[in-house]
């Protein structure tokens, strides 16, 4: 067993950006000979929908959350966080998601464990008045927040959140693919509003009426509604009305992202609203070319505008269109951007990022 116990707490372990970045650390931190790691879920679902090393001590809730009882089972949750805490006796916490956050410094008020959080949204979300409240009240009492970039820091910094802040980007893959061939332009995101998918679609069929190159392009969407949402739906019915079934390919939620990222030439990214954007992250891993909005934080923590991707200002559909058409028929421009992102992206390879949170949740500096 190792010396260091160190409990990671998260939602659960599902599909989505926060939760695969913590099931990279965890495997990381599990090969250090000296740490024993103990993942905490305290969500609703609390599945786990990647591969675990069996090293990984696992807790979770025995009873079923219900909706219509969730005053007394988030109360529920409160105690199970501190008796399962109390129980671990961990050397340190690390603690995933905004109202997470919140839930985990409540349920461990009065208690010594150092505890590092860190806000995995857009870092100017409101949470609502009693979220953003409880917020403000418990962060400073953090031992550590973790941003995600440099504006998110800044946004803790300004809201006096914390004041032992540290940026760490998440963790991605070095991803090594054959060129593909297939002339697809790439985006994948869980189909939400602030993905703009609809507009991106728009401006694809400007794309191809306008470039001769680009009528042999395909547009390539891999995601799937987000809870509630029938955005996939209506995109259907969109790229139907435009005409553009030929040329767009909407595949849904697919678990082999990898496989889609070797198959296209170029990403493009219209999301106006990101923490850190993984899967544009991974795209610049894969050495694809790739055009961005310059939302609020995540894409100018990667992009060097020019020289490892094109940046956007956020709605510029004409500019966006333009750069897209340049990376089509520019074989060479998509070449060097690609060879520049890999280098970029270097520096948020898994194992030194989880170092980076390993070291500052320990106190090392």
């Amino acid at each position: 067993m190792g010396s260091i116990k160190v409990c990671c707490v998260i939602h659960s372990l599902g599909v989505g950006g926060m939760e695969r970045v913590m099931s990279l650390l965890i495997q990381e931190f599990v090969t250090y000979s000296d740490v024993e790691v103990h993942l905490v879920l305290i969500g609703r679902e609390r599945v786990i929908s990647f591969d675990l090393p069996e090293n990984i001590f696992v807790h979770k809730p025995k009873w079923k959350f219900k909706a219509q009882k969730r005053k007394y089972h988030s109360l529920k949750t409160l105690f199970f966080i501190r008796k399962t805490v109390g129980l671990i006796k961990p050397n340190t916490i690390l603690s995933f998601g905004e109202m997470w956050n919140n839930l985990v410094l409540l349920a461990l008020w009065g208690k010594s464990y150092p505890v590092f959080i860190s806000d995995r949204s857009t870092p100017n979300k409101n949470l609502g008045r009693l979220q953003n409240f409880l917020r403000d009240m418990l962060y400073p009492r953090a031992s550590g927040y973790i941003a995600q970039t440099e504006k998110a820091a800044y946004v803790a910094s300004f809201r006096n959140w914390n004041k032992n802040i540290k940026i760490i980007g998440n963790p991605v893959p070095n991803l090594e693919f054959e060129k593909t061939k297939n002339k697809n332009v790439l985006t994948v995101g869980r189909l939400i509003k602030t993905k703009n998918v609809d507009r991106l679609v728009d401006i694809f069929s400007q794309v191809v009426h306008d470039s001769e190159e680009a009528k042999n392009w395909r547009l390539v969407v891999v995601g799937g509604n987000a809870p509630g949402e029938y955005i996939l739906e209506n995109l259907k019915t969109h790229v139907e009305t435009q005409k553009m079934s030929n040329h767009v390919a909407l595949l849904g939620m697919k678990n082999n992202v990898f496989d889609y990222l070797a198959d296209a030439m170029v990403f493009a990214f219209t999301s106006t609203s990101e923490g850190f954007p993984n899967a544009l992250a991974e795209a610049m891993s894969s050495g694809l070319a790739v055009v961005a909005y310059d939302c609020m934080a995540g894409p100018s923590d990667l992009i060097d505008d020019g020289i490892n991707g094109f940046l956007v200002p956020e709605h510029d559909e004409k500019l966006f269109k333009q750069r897209l058409i340049m990376l089509i028929e520019n074989e060479e421009l998509r070449n060097n951007f690609g060879a520049a992102a890999k280098i970029k992206m270097r520096r948020f390879h898994q194992k030194p990022i989880a170092k980076k949170f390993l070291d500052f949740i320990m106190n090392k500096r």
